[in-house]
């Protein structure tokens, strides 16, 4: 037999696709022909098969080798197919039978010894293979947990290509998974820890409860970045398909935790303001990989110092922030990632940032508006929730832990708005928080309110104080107060209330 063919999974973005991998063994010069667009590290893994069958104790087929991926049209990069490669060349030249592999899917990266190292991705690898309906993968050991998690699908560790040889001869056996070890308790920053800033810490609550964008202005030290920094501990927990999502995405990424369980907590993400565009929005030579936007997905992306960071970057972000998704476009082809995130800004008013606030402002008018300005109006019109923190007080900062409200309590009223409002929505789009909800939707029946509870808003429609976006995120805004408070439908009230955090006129 001069031809083998062994089952793979590659990756485009978050999307995994089976990749049949063929060896064919002719006659003619020496030589390993690789065709089906790999890059550059799956090229390299001409050499790496070649050491690692030779250091396992097997014989190289000295004889053309041509190994080809299908579907060739589909770029290939990365490298999880060496143990495929090898399986599949190995039954070419005769050496191994494969009955055992017959709708089994190989990953595995090799070392030059014959050890099978852990590759980036498994998680939606082993996803797409189910839904291709294959049902049995092996896997590195290092990845086998993080398989598990998957469900539906049986999962084979083997730690060197000497052993899946010996198994597919029937002389030995593959690995099985560890088992689950129990995830360490919840632990972060806590709300009570913030002194004073009680205007903060009730955006802080609004935010989480209906998915809304948020930005903090104010001096040094008046409690922004805590702040943020605390939204994730008042956040639910993922549901299973979120957690999917998001674990796949840091698999990708190379940043999952070794224990390889889902991630259940929402994901944090605070880059630098020096960050670059690439690793923000995500970009890279090649296929393009995911930067802190996705990373990000279904939690927070902080973005401190916003007015420092380079207007282009920020640009960057309309998109995303109104469909939920990156599109990057790349010579190699185009990827898409997930990117339905919390945008939380911070920013101080001016370049001196004095600590006692404008009283003490050196900066000339023309300074501070050329420094404002940096946030564009359009990114601006994206961000639901604008907040203005006063400074400190001596007596706040040294009398706020007594008394204040932990993360916890929050998180339960949190949780309670966000039943209600996915109870109200799943009917019609099955919307997980308000945020999400079309603005058409809430301007028709039943869900359109009153004119009399809206004439303020619509009249600063009509007066240019707030855009048709702005317009539809005061409603959501106004629907989430509703949840909060325990009312079925939003008044007067809560649509006033709204007007005066999307515009900053909320004073504590």
């Amino acid at each position: 037999m001069s031809y083998a063919r062994v089952l793979c999974v590659g990756l485009l973005g978050v999307t995994g696709h089976v990749v049949e991998v063929e060896a064919d063994l002719s006659q003619g010069l020496p030589a390993v022909v690789l065709t089906g667009l790999p890059d550059t590290a799956l090229h390299e893994a001409r050499d790496r098969v070649r050491a690692a069958v030779v250091n396992s104790g097997q014989s190289w087929p000295n004889r053309r080798i041509t190994v080809n991926l299908l579907p060739a049209a589909l770029p290939k990069h990365g490298s999880g197919f060496d143990l495929a490669i090898a399986t599949s060349l190995l039954a070419g030249a005769g050496e191994l039978p494969l009955e055992k592999l017959e709708g089994v899917v190989v990953l595995g990266e090799l070392g030059l010894d014959g050890q099978v190292r852990a590759v980036r991705g498994v998680l939606p690898m082993v996803a797409a293979a189910v839904r291709a309906g294959l049902n049995e993968v092996i896997v590195p050991p290092a990845n086998a947990r993080e398989a598990t998690v998957v469900p539906g699908v049986t999962v084979r560790a083997v730690d060197s290509l000497r052993r899946l040889v010996a198994f597919l001869r029937k002389e030995g056996e593959l690995l099985d998974p560890p088992p689950p070890e129990p995830g360490p308790p919840p632990s972060g920053p806590d709300l009570a820890d913030v002194a004073g800033q009680e205007l903060g810490r009730y955006g802080l609550e609004v935010a989480a409860a209906g998915g809304h964008h948020l930005a903090l202005f104010g001096p040094p030290g008046a409690g922004k970045t805590m702040l943020a920094e605390r939204l994730p501990s008042i956040l639910p927990e993922l549901d299973d398909e979120a957690a999917l999502e998001v674990t796949a995405l840091q698999s990708i990424a190379g940043v999952l935790p070794p224990d390889g369980r889902l991630v259940r907590r929402p994901p944090y993400q605070a880059p630098h303001h020096t960050a670059s565009t690439a690793a923000i929005v995500g970009g890279g030579s090649g296929l393009a990989q995911p930067g802190a936007l996705s990373l990000a997905h279904r939690g927070v992306l902080f973005l401190d110092e916003a007015a420092e960071i380079k207007s282009a970057t920020l640009q960057s972000l309309r998109q995303p922030l109104e469909t939920g998704r990156v599109v990057l476009a790349r010579s190699r082809g185009t990827t898409e990632f997930p990117a339905r995130v919390q945008l939380v800004l911070a920013a101080n008013p001016c370049p001196c940032a004095s600590p006692a606030g404008d009283n003490h402002c050196t900066c000339p008018p023309g300074v501070r508006r050329r420094y404002q300005a940096k946030l564009s109006g359009p990114l601006l019109d994206r961000i639901d929730i604008r907040l203005t923190l006063a400074p400190l007080t001596a007596a706040q900062l040294t009398t706020a832990a007594i008394g204040a409200t932990s993360s916890a309590e929050v998180a339960r009223r949190v949780a309670e708005a966000r039943a209600a409002s996915a109870a109200r929505w799943s009917a019609g789009g099955g919307w997980r928080v308000n945020a999400e909800v079309p603005g058409p939707t809430l301007r028709r029946a039943p869900w359109r309110l009153p004119g009399a509870d809206t004439d303020t808003l619509r009249a600063s429609l009509d007066k240019g104080l707030l855009s048709a976006r702005g317009f539809d995120r005061v409603l959501r805004l106004a629907w989430t107060i509703s949840d909060l408070d325990g009312r079925e439908r939003p008044t007067r009230a809560e649509v006033n209330e709204a007007i005066q955090l999307r515009m900053g006129d909320r004073r504590e």
